[in-house]
């Protein structure tokens, strides 16, 4: 009998059977298209613990009990449309396990749903890609809380290890803890790859370094604080000759594509009141990106800054780095207090240093200063924003000299620089005492009669005036939509 059935075998779906036949499990796998089955288990699966099945009545029949049932297919309806399938097949106890990209709203309902049928769910964000998948993933799983016992021993085995051994693999929360986290990630993982792109135009289109330059930029800062999977691949890609020995890079069109979950994660900052504005200025750069034809036509016509390169490569090499790290700080900040927020919201309990530890190994946001944040929670488990951990409010204060420098250079020379300028915005806002919201709400009292609190008052006192004369005392109620 098989220890766990897996459907979809697609990219991220190989993988993962392979990696959990590799660690001892033997794997049923099942696709819609039955004749992927049939190339995966006489093709790369041959020889392995791993089973065949042509429906999904013999896929369950085939499982140890209690069952467990992984999706690794597209999200939104699949997902339902397995779910219903699977139900009638599977007794009180099993478990189905969605590792797709789902919206954590999804999952919070079929939860809810699939334990209505007597069974367990799991929703678990799986990052790492494909390499990822193969040799060990980071694994976000949250749901049935009974589910855990069952699906712990695969998950842990599977998972990346950080150097002390440690699974990147923790139970979430319930419901749809799992995804969210998962989708947080995402959108950190925008972040990080929007900051990434800015320095390299920085320094490709004002300092006119040449691909092999840069890729030696990027690998010295892999050495260092920067350490990440990130900046790894960058330098990879810089140095990626084809078979003509010329750079593919610089034959990519320069339109990015998304799939969603950065957007999911500025709509729930937005439903939560958080300011995600780095992840999000992150996706909208990606939607500028894709007006390619409409951004050919405006070069010809709008006007910037002709300014040459004429300063020190080493210093504003330096600069950018101190840049893109304290960009990158913020980023992880935000998507923590985005986190912290869902968290009060849904009653998950999330716990943020187990969550720096699931992504030090196997994902893509991996990077050497998640070990920090673990430190920096464990510590203070109530942190109200990460930007006032001793350890990253020392580490900004190092960095924003030459942090200040790129944004006003950006704004200077005329190049796009809308996550980093972001980030030093979020940073001046939060760490300013007195915003002048105090004008934003007299204006909205203004036309709209919406009521104000006053700072020789309590919290929670609010108080409307007749500015014009006309305008009488009633005022508007007070609400959130």
């Amino acid at each position: 009998m098989s220890d766990i059935g897996l459907i979809g075998l697609a990219v991220m779906g190989e993988n993962l059977v392979m990696n959990m036949e590799d660690k001892g499990f033997t794997v049923s796998v099942f696709n819609r298209t039955t004749e992927k089955v049939d190339n995966f288990v006489n093709g790369r699966a041959k020889g392995k613990n791993i089973k065949g099945a042509y429906s999904l009545e013999e896929l369950v029949a085939q499982l140890k009990t209690p069952r467990k049932v992984m999706l690794m297919v597209k999200a939104g309806k699949p997902v339902d449309d397995l779910i219903e399938q699977l139900i009638p097949l599977l007794d009180k106890g099993d478990v189905i396990i969605d590792g797709g990209n789902s919206h954590f709203p999804d999952t919070e309902r079929r939860v809810k749903y699939v334990e209505d049928q007597g069974l367990l769910y799991v929703g678990t964000g799986v990052s790492g890609g494909e390499e990822g998948a193969l040799r060990g993933p980071s694994m976000m799983p949250g749901g049935s809380p009974e589910a855990w016992s069952i699906v712990k021993p695969v998950f842990q085995a599977i998972s990346a290890k950080v150097d002390d051994g440690s699974p990147c693999c923790e139970w979430v929360g319930n419901g749809g803890a799992g995804h969210f986290v998962k989708m947080v990630h995402n959108g950190i993982e925008y972040g990080d790859m929007q900051l990434i792109c800015e320095v390299y135009q920085f320094m490709r289109d004002y300092i006119g370094m040449s691909n092999e330059d840069m890729q030696s930029s990027f690998a010295k800062w892999n050495e260092g604080k920067l350490d990440s999977y990130l900046i790894e691949i960058t330098a990879d890609i810089l140095g990626y000759r084809d078979e003509n020995d010329e750079f593919v890079l610089d034959k990519i069109l320069d339109a990015a594509g998304q799939k969603g979950t950065g957007k999911w994660t500025g709509i729930s900052a937005l439903e939560e009141g958080i300011p995600l504005t780095l992840i999000v200025e992150a996706v909208f750069s990606r939607c500028l990106s894709s007006l390619k034809k409409e951004r050919i036509e405006a070069s010809k016509i709008l006007e910037g800054p002709r300014i040459k390169f004429e300063g020190k490569k080493p210093e504003i090499l330096a600069d950018l780095h101190d840049a893109l790290y304290a960009s990158k700080i913020v980023s992880y900040a935000q998507g923590y207090t985005l986190m912290k927020t869902a968290s009060e919201t849904y009653n998950w309990d999330l716990q943020y240093g187990d969550i720096a530890l699931m992504w030090r190994g196997g994902c893509i946001i991996r990077s050497a200063f998640l070990g920090k944040i673990k430190e920096a929670f464990d510590a203070q488990p109530d942190l109200e924003n990460l930007l006032l951990d001793d350890y990253f409010k020392n580490e900004i204060d190092q960095a924003q000299s030459g942090w200040r420098r790129i944004v006003s250079e950006a704004a200077r020379i005329g190049l796009p620089a809308p996550a980093i300028s972001s980030a030093l915005s979020y940073y001046d806002g939060y760490r300013c005492e007195n915003l002048p919201a105090n004008l934003l709400q007299a204006q909205r009292d203004y036309f709209g009669a919406h009521t104000y609190e006053r700072t020789d008052r309590s919290r929670g006192e609010f108080f409307h005036t007749n500015w014009t004369g006309e305008g009488g005392d009633t005022s508007a109620s007070n609400y959130d939509v």
